[in-house]
């Protein structure tokens, strides 16, 4: 289905709020008619997010429908994934309206009875990007069997770029001659890639099997498989599904991601956020035992900094780690791909 979003980002559509809508409006510019945000409203994407042309910014559904979309999207991500109460009317009206609704909230769309009952009657299908299969294992670390590199993105906090970076990654190594795939582990990038597991909704059992199955999955046609990382092994919260991924994906190597102005944990300002020189060795150490798994480069999200700032800050970093460092959106990718690439070439050459 050619899929024609309005985008429901209402008192969220920001940088940092609307992660989801971010994503869309970045990688499937094509399928986005409008966003829906009343406090934003008479604004393009361009204006609110810095790219995204000019996708307008809608006070209402009624704006929104006039711009003849098909479906309606969430466009948020928040922390613990519920839906926001005050949305339900926008989305019965959807319902109503005969639109399908694509939703990457860990509140199931589909389970709710009203909303189940006036997608029947209209024809609308209800997706749930974050329902996980029913037949997960367990991991049995088989990723070790793979020919394929396996780059995982890891990050020094959540919420810093670990999907984005695997996006712009995917283009730039391609562009090197290599077969690559995306491997998504997250509602945004299931919604970009089409296919993927949303891993923090996983039962905690089974995370690494999911990353396990989606890993080799990719790996099945492609020369080097980029995972998509979640969390952070620092986050109080979310520190549990990042090591399951990495234990059931068994990256052959890591990029780090990292936020220069972040000091301490997203909502945790109780946990400082250390060098990236320890924040390398921990994520190393977690590894080391099951497959060595070097950090080979480091992506930095620097869109809160001035263009001499941010590259000062990559220059840091660089000095500190002696690694290749860039923003793989504000700036070229190539030394990370570059990194990746070389990296391929020498686990692969024959002995």
């Amino acid at each position: 289905m050619n899929r024609r979003f309005l985008v429901l980002a209402e008192g969220n559509f920001g940088p940092q709020s609307s992660k989801t809508a971010n994503a869309c409006i970045r990688y499937a510019p094509h399928e986005v008619v409008a966003v829906l945000d009343s406090t934003r409203a008479g604004q393009s994407a361009q204006q609110v997010l810095g790219f995204g042309g000019d996708i307008p910014v809608v006070a209402s559904f009624a704006d929104g429908l006039s711009r003849l979309p098909n479906a309606l999207l969430i466009g948020i991500a928040p922390a613990g994934g519920q839906f926001p109460d005050a949305w339900r009317p926008i989305v019965c009206d959807a319902l109503r309206a005969g639109l399908h609704v694509w939703s990457g909230l860990h509140t199931m769309l589909g389970d709710d009875a009203e909303f189940a009952a006036l997608a029947h009657a209209s024809g609308a299908v209800l997706h749930d990007l974050r329902r996980a299969p029913a037949d997960l294992d367990v991991g049995y670390g088989r990723v070790r069997d793979t020919h394929a590199t396996v780059v995982l993105t890891v990050g020094t906090d959540c919420n810093i770029g670990k999907m984005t970076t695997q996006l712009q990654l995917r283009d730039a190594v391609r562009a090197l001659g290599h077969r690559v795939n995306f491997a998504a582990t997250g509602q945004t990038g299931i919604l970009i890639e089409g296919r993927g597991i949303g891993v923090d909704a996983v039962i905690a059992d089974f995370i690494a099997g999911a990353a396990e199955r989606l890993t080799l999955e990719a790996a099945a046609d492609a020369d080097i498989v980029l995972v998509e990382g979640q969390g952070s092994l620092l986050h109080p919260a979310y520190s549990g599904v990042t090591l399951g991924l990495m234990h059931g994906a068994l990256p052959h190597a890591m990029v780090l991601c990292t936020q220069p102005s972040r000091t301490s944990i997203n909502r945790n300002d109780w946990v400082p956020i250390p060098s990236v020189t320890e924040v390398i060795a921990l994520y190393e150490t977690s590894m080391r035992f099951l497959r060595p798994s070097p950090v080979i480069a480091i992506a930095m999200n620097t869109f809160d900094l001035s263009d001499t700032q941010a590259r000062e800050a990559i220059a840091a970093v660089h000095r500190e780690t002696g690694l290749p460092v860039t923003d793989t959106v504000r700036f070229d990718p190539a030394p990370v791909a570059h990194a990746i690439a070389e990296f391929h070439a020498a686990r692969t050459r024959p002995a």
